[in-house]
């Protein structure tokens, strides 16, 4: 057999395999009228899907490969995330591994499975087209930017979104969210900031978000503070909100921050990222240039409402 045949045989044994473990794991929804995917990843039937497929909902139909069905209830949902929880009346269904999309390359083989058009069970296979893309999403009179997106050209159409994005180990790694264009798909990532969140919908069905009271834009750092705080840009802020706890705890626009918390800020996702629940009346530092001079503050996140 030629090298080329056996490329092909291992990929193709490699998506059969991710496929055979996650379809039994994977549902597809049914919910006023529209459907979605979804992924079961507890034993006891905790699901995984997308806030927008079952948004103004309560509950649903679930269907699977192997011709079970059941109802489902939403336990909660994120639309900042773009993430909910559901559970299934059913038991016995497999959950899928979860895994971590920090360690995704560019590159790296990835497998979607979901329904898209309708067509449940569906496996495409594709590649790790780019990483660290943001996706705009609003919640009311809230914007936020879901970081570290990952984007892959594996085919995803109208129904893709709550369906799995797994590795070639068969981890989920990201939830497919959105259809971006031609051979463009964006997925939410499976990572430590979205367990935080998971697990805050387990437990009372939302998410709290601390809220700090500041914009603003990245810049480069000059070339000797560069080389002494280990990082080439700083956040400029363009707005901090008076009477925040941004303000209270003496920002000032045109402040560059550098870090907060004991972690280098560099964009305004990084902010966001500090800006779950457990921040909320808790201490956090944080480091400015102001005047060619480095200065701490101590801010109070407050809860965003």
């Amino acid at each position: 057999m030629d090298p080329e045949s056996d490329a092909l045989d291992t990929y193709s044994r490699v998506v059969s395999g991710v496929a055979a473990a996650l379809l039994p794991s994977v549902a597809s929804l049914s919910v006023r009228g529209h459907s979605g995917s979804a992924v079961v990843y507890t034993p006891d039937g905790f699901v995984l899907t997308s806030a927008h497929v079952v948004a103004g909902a309560d509950g649903g139909l679930a269907e699977f490969t192997n011709g079970v069905s059941s109802r489902f209830d939403v336990v909660g949902a994120d639309p900042l995330a773009d993430l909910a929880v559901l559970r299934i009346h059913e038991t016995g269904v497999p959950p899928a591994t979860l895994g971590n999309a920090d360690d995704l390359r560019i590159g790296q083989l990835v497998v979607a499975v979901g329904n898209p058009l309708g067509l449940a069970g569906s496996v495409t296979a594709g590649v790790v087209s780019a990483l660290g893309r943001s996706l705009p999403v609003r919640d009311g009179r809230h914007v936020r930017l879901i970081d570290d997106v990952v984007q892959t050209d594996a085919a995803l159409n109208p129904g893709n979104s709550g369906g799995a994005l797994a590795d070639a180990s068969g981890k989920v790694v990201g939830i497919d969210t959105a259809v971006a264009g031609i051979g463009l798909g964006l997925a939410v990532p499976v990572n430590g900031t979205t367990r935080l969140i998971m697990s805050e919908l387990m437990a009372t069905g939302k998410v709290r978000r601390a809220w700090l009271g500041v914009a603003g834009t990245p810049v480069a750092l000059p070339q000797p503070l560069a080389d002494r705080v280990g990082q080439r840009k700083g956040l400029r802020l363009v707005e901090v909100v008076p009477g925040s706890p941004a303000g209270l705890a003496g920002l000032y626009v045109g402040d560059v921050v550098l870090s907060a918390g004991g972690r280098p800020i560099v964009g305004v996702q990084d902010v966001q990222r500090l800006m779950l629940g457990p921040a909320i009346g808790q201490r956090l530092q944080i480091t400015v240039l102001r005047k060619a001079a480095l200065v701490d503050v101590v801010a109070v996140p407050e809860p965003l409402r």
